[in-house]
């Protein structure tokens, strides 16, 4: 066998062992209620049970306890600043058997209590606190009347749609993003699904809480009739779903004053709380998508009824 050969297979061989896992990702991520036994986890991705653990650990960067333990106390530092729940709901809910159980978690991942970060939203330990990106540099100083002037927010039902996505981990490496978005587009025009599809970014990961190194971000396009992903993507079906949008024009610092007025602002104000989804950012002109001098966007918030109200 020839060396380009050998190159070709080692990559397809890398590409399939990243598709797999990407669906152990997907899987967990939905399941975070539940204690999910390693056997489900490894028919999810057709490894074998005696390999998985170590498969998990050299494809994802850490292992699986890791992740899901870390995307539990993630889930849960959304909840504690964006909703009302009680801290016993919120522990249910991402997987913890009791609120004392939840509590020794929270403060052993980030140095403080449950309770202190809802009231101060500020993590303690300093290590965590060096590897996470908030963003907050970019947001523009405006007031609060500005900023509702300038970001209406309007709740809007998104169908069910077919998506296709490349996942970009480390992204806020942008030229990873940039690299992913020009993938998508590539392949988009390639396949005839460009004029009528929506092209759009996922942000899968909380920022305040997400180490940047982990940091994932979705490259997607959605279509409302099915159609085949091109190499290095994966697939999902995204549920209808109700959001909170608000539309930006602008550079990087609009952007991230829109999305903090969205979500720090409107969302604490409103009879809503985020839905456990992803939170899209749709680009509207979808020719400029990757001229990242300017944005033309609509932030999409996945948002419900609040449920519950905190004691």
């Amino acid at each position: 066998m020839s060396p380009a050969s050998l190159r070709s297979q080692k990559t397809h061989a890398n590409r399939e062992y990243t598709r797999r896992i990407d669906k152990v990702i997907d899987y967990v991520r939905a399941n975070l209620d539940r204690q999910v036994k390693l056997k489900e986890l490894a028919r999810v991705a057709c490894f074998s049970e005696f390999h998985f653990h170590r498969i998990f650990g050299a494809v994802a960067g850490e292992t699986l306890n890791q992740f899901t333990n870390r995307l539990r106390l993630e889930k849960a530092a959304r909840l504690l600043r964006f909703s009302q729940r009680r801290l016993t709901d919120i522990a249910l809910e991402c997987g913890y058997s009791s609120s004392a159980t939840f509590s020794r978690a929270f403060r052993s991942g980030y140095g403080t209590s449950p309770s202190q970060f809802r009231k101060t939203g500020r993590i303690a330990k300093r290590k965590i606190r060096k590897a996470i990106h908030t963003g907050q540099e970019y947001v523009l100083p405006m007031t609060m009347a500005e900023k509702k002037a300038a970001f209406p927010v309007r709740l809007i039902e998104l169908p069910e749609r077919h998506v296709a996505y490349i996942r970009v981990i480390n992204a806020f490496e942008m030229d990873r993003v940039l690299a992913a978005f020009k993938a998508m587009v590539a392949w988009a025009k390639s396949r005839d699904l460009f004029s009528r599809g929506v092209l759009f970014g996922m942000t899968v990961d909380d920022p305040d809480v997400t180490p940047k190194h982990l940091y994932r971000y979705e490259v997607a396009l959605a279509s409302d009739s099915p159609f085949a992903c091109g190499d290095g993507m994966l697939k999902l079906r995204m549920p209808a779903m109700r959001y909170a949008a608000t539309r930006v024009s602008g550079d990087i610092r609009w952007v991230a004053t829109a999305w903090d007025y969205l979500v720090r602002s409107w969302l604490i104000g409103s009879a809503f709380e985020p839905e456990h989804a992803p939170a899209l950012e749709i680009f509207l002109d979808k020719e400029k998508a990757t001229d990242w001098s300017h944005f033309e966007l609509e932030l999409c918030l996945p948002v419900r009824k609040l449920v519950a109200k905190r004691r």
